[in-house]
């Protein structure tokens, strides 16, 4: 089975995109018609919940939810992860080192495109070389600093940055099955992050034809794009050229954008919809019996957060670290995780998740007294630190998910009955996935703003690396710690796994000190599926394992 999802962003996890001009709904009466003509469960099709990316498809630009899932259905890493978040050799046939600095990758002959044209170790260094650097512009840059030779293609992430070199010193071509990857340190469970698609191969036609290739992106992976229209829908069948162990079970699928997950939810209820991943949290009480149990709630790899913008000064300045904590103790987290996700959701106690388990980093007891619940505690913090900036503080989030606006004001609620103050916290909701997050990565939030993350692989090291290390690619708070910095250089280069794994509970711990980020809850993977298919599952990044689904 294929796992992974890439990404992040999720800012979070489940987060749902959906655009402006989105389709279906239970009461369109042309719905039914507008299914058959794109597909449908009679004839062999998945039909998909789905939202609108963020950006084009480029597998180092992609760092959230809804790209990430086609990126996972196109495109086959040299790893990929099983569905329990276990890295497997699939496009390599070896990854091999000596000295957990210098790697040489062999990988399988005979590998082909969608469009038929080779995979050779040019396809990986290449994108690898495209994905890094800076004049690019791709929001993934940042998984290739540790390669040799990255300073000279991405020496800052400063917008006039001039790179002096095109290609890292680091990557060699050796023949058409073999290229050599020289890291800048030594790096010991480096090879486990290839699963993650932000090191995909890259077809020829993404560099001679670009705008060819966005409109219709080329991958290696069991599916192939036959058709995309923004904002409504696109459609994957299976790729012929696929020779990897994930080959689909059905005829393709249907991915719907929606606007709202009510109106998905009463699509997949009427038999319009086949598969939906984001369960409206006002329905999960009742869910199973809608559904006549065809329905899953397993644990993923998932934490929801909100995020301080540390580049305001209102928000970072002497004293708001105490508000920041004070912050995250007025928050009742095991009343709103009951009364509003119905055991979907636990409070968290770390930064990561229960899936890495205690071996792989997971802690129930990192975050300490940060996340408990002190009223009495919490509103003398928040007073000694001079308060809640201008008196009020505006929770971001966006309003095309189902869930967002119900735990936001659930949140603000307890801030504000801690602080005995009806207008402390309210929420403040963008209209799309999209827009928040361009917001988000342009550094234009100015007040907290709801984040999260689930995982790229199943590894200590992106859950913190990615979101806290200065200039980390998803560091959207931009919070920035030259100890968090250099612990987890020290964790990166540290080749036995459990101390490796202790450095980077170091950094956490800084982390959770420093609080940029709240850690809300984990949150569980979900899905309903309609009665015309079968074999319905999530791995461990909460996707829907898409290979594996049957049309009955």
């Amino acid at each position: 089975m294929r796992g992974a999802k890439s990404a992040k962003w999720v800012v979070g996890a489940a987060v749902i995109a959906l655009a402006a001009t989105a389709c279906s709904s239970s009461d369109d009466s042309d719905s039914k018609d507008k299914a058959k003509a794109s597909g449908s469960s009679s004839d062999g099709i998945v039909r998909a919940w789905w939202g609108d990316p963020q950006n084009p498809l480029e597998p180092a630009n992609t760092n959230e939810v809804q790209g990430g899932k086609v990126l996972d259905m196109i495109f086959m890493n040299l790893k990929e992860y099983d569905a329990t978040g276990k890295p497997n050799l699939e496009a390599a046939d070896s990854i091999t080192t000596t000295d957990q600095q210098n790697f040489t990758i062999k990988i399988k002959p005979g590998l082909q495109f969608s469009d038929g044209t080779p995979v050779t170790s040019s396809s990986f260094v290449d994108a690898w070389n495209y994905g890094a650097l800076v004049t690019n512009k791709q929001l993934n840059a940042y998984f290739f600093a540790d390669i040799d030779g990255y300073a000279a293609v991405h020496p800052s992430d400063d917008p006039g940055a001039k790179p002096t070199a095109k290609t890292m010193s680091g990557l060699k071509v050796v023949d058409d099955t073999t290229f050599t990857v020289k890291l800048s340190q030594k790096f010991s469970t480096w090879p486990d992050r290839l699963g993650y698609k932000a090191f995909a191969p890259l077809p020829k036609e993404f560099f001679d034809n670009h705008a060819a290739y966005l409109a219709k992106p080329i991958g290696d992976g069991p599916y192939m794009i036959e058709s995309y229209t923004k904002g409504s829908s696109m459609k994957l069948v299976p790729n012929p050229k696929y020779t990897g162990p994930s080959k689909p079970k059905n005829k393709g699928v249907l991915l719907k954008v929606y606007t709202s997950s009510d109106t998905a939810y009463a699509d997949l209820q009427s038999g319009q919809l086949d598969v939906l991943d984001d369960i409206p949290a006002a329905d999960l009480p009742h869910v199973k019996e809608d559904l006549g149990g065809r329905y899953l709630n397993s644990p993923a790899g998932i934490i929801q957060t909100f995020s301080f913008p540390m580049y305001e000064k209102a928000w970072s300045k002497e004293g708001m670290d105490k508000v920041r904590l004070g912050i995250s103790m007025a928050i009742d987290r095991k009343t709103i995780t009951d009364k509003i996700f119905g055991g979907t959701r636990t409070p968290a106690n770390d930064l990561t998740s229960p899936v890495l388990g205690a071996t792989g980093g997971y802690s129930d007891t990192l975050a300490g007294d940060s996340v408990k619940f002190d009223k009495v505690k919490a509103k003398q913090l928040i007073e000694e630190g001079g308060g809640i900036p201008g008196g009020q503080m505006k929770l971001g989030y966006n309003a095309d998910s189902g869930s967002h606006k119900e735990w936001v004001d659930a949140v603000c609620n307890s801030i504000n009955n801690t602080l005995g103050n009806n207008k402390a916290c309210v929420g403040a909701p963008t209209g799309t996935f999209a827009d928040f997050r361009n917001q988000i990565t342009k550094g234009q939030m100015t007040q907290p703003f709801r984040s999260g993350w689930q995982m790229d692989y199943p590894l200590i090291d992106d859950f913190i690396t990615p979101l806290y290390a200065t200039g980390g690619s998803s560091n959207d708070s931009k919070y920035t710690n030259k100890d968090v910095d250099n612990l987890i250089k020290q964790a990166n280069a540290e080749p036995d796994k459990a101390k490796s794994i202790a450095l980077y509970q170091q950094a956490e711990k800084q982390v959770i000190k420093d609080m940029p980020v709240v850690p809300l809850w984990y949150q569980n993977g979900q899905a309903g599926w309609s009665s015309k298919v079968s074999n319905v599952k999530e791995n461990a990044f909460s996707y829907p394992i898409f290979t594996d689904i049957t049309v009955n």
